[in-house]
């Protein structure tokens, strides 16, 4: 089906698709499949087509991208770990736009861009360890954007002055930079959900459905809209466990006298 080596259409038409969507190292073509890689990202990509009108073929080798995109599977053989069969040029773009924003957000992607922007920076005085956390919040926060594609997954608000990168856990409270960079440590919020997410007033269940402390008022209930519930994985669901006891230990503080507002 796709053994023999590609046309010239074909392989230019690959190379442009992989190209325009952050795979722009060549690696080479082997029984019919063009290989391509990133400085960026992480993983190889490989493309292949029946023909010039398709159907197209995109084979990966990317555990982390592969469990998110949650596509089913095609019943052919070739390289990666999962092929995936698509009848339009139009499709495969669509889902390679995504498998490069999981390939540069997923671990271990954030951590090596800090330790690589980090590495011989003193650290001695308070100061210097404030500019390497900022560095680390700065690289946070863009590869937060690049998962959560631009928006919030609550509201669906894609301003980016009123988008905030939420740890699940404290940046203070991580126990390594590899916690803290983790983008599944992470969610993208909008301004006043942000606020209310890290103030602990708001938190989110296993289906990441809001759970709002009974302490808020009915205005503020009625400020914190929301169209959707937010689509978690299993890493978001394990940290969001660990927020989930501190919301309801901050709405115990809050309603006992000693703790009051």
């Amino acid at each position: 089906m796709v053994e023999a080596p590609q046309s010239f259409i074909v392989r230019e038409e690959c190379e442009k698709a992989a190209s325009q969507n952050g795979f722009r190292r060549v690696l080479g073509e082997e029984a019919g499949w063009a290989a391509f890689g990133s400085t960026t990202a992480q993983g190889t990509i490989h493309l292949a087509a029946a023909g010039v009108q398709g159907p197209w073929f995109l084979a990966l080798d990317h555990t982390g991208v592969i469990a998110e995109l949650d596509l089913l599977p095609a019943d052919v053989p070739g390289p990666g770990r999962v092929r995936h069969v698509f009848d339009s040029l139009g499709a495969l773009y669509s889902v390679l736009h995504r498998v490069y924003e999981l390939a540069i957000s997923l671990p271990d992607a954030p951590l090596r861009e800090f330790e690589a922007r980090v590495a011989g920076l003193p650290r001695a005085t308070e100061v210097e360890r404030l500019v390497i956390q900022r560095i680390g919040q700065d690289i946070f926060r863009t590869r937060l954007m690049d998962y959560w594609q631009g928006r919030c997954p609550l509201t669906g608000i894609s301003d980016v002055a009123l988008l905030r990168a939420s740890h699940i856990i404290p940046w203070a409270e991580c126990e390594s930079d590899a916690e803290r960079l983790d983008v599944h440590n992470g969610l993208l919020l909008s301004a006043l959900w942000d606020a209310a997410f890290d103030r602990a007033v708001v938190t989110f269940d296993d289906e990441g459905t809001p759970e709002l402390s009974p302490c808020l008022s009915e205005q503020a209930r009625a400020e914190l809209r929301w169209s959707s519930p937010i689509s978690l994985t299993d890493e978001h669901r394990r940290r969001l466990a660990r927020h989930r006891e501190r919301a309801r230990g901050a709405s115990a503080g809050r309603e006992s006298p000693s703790g009051a507002l």
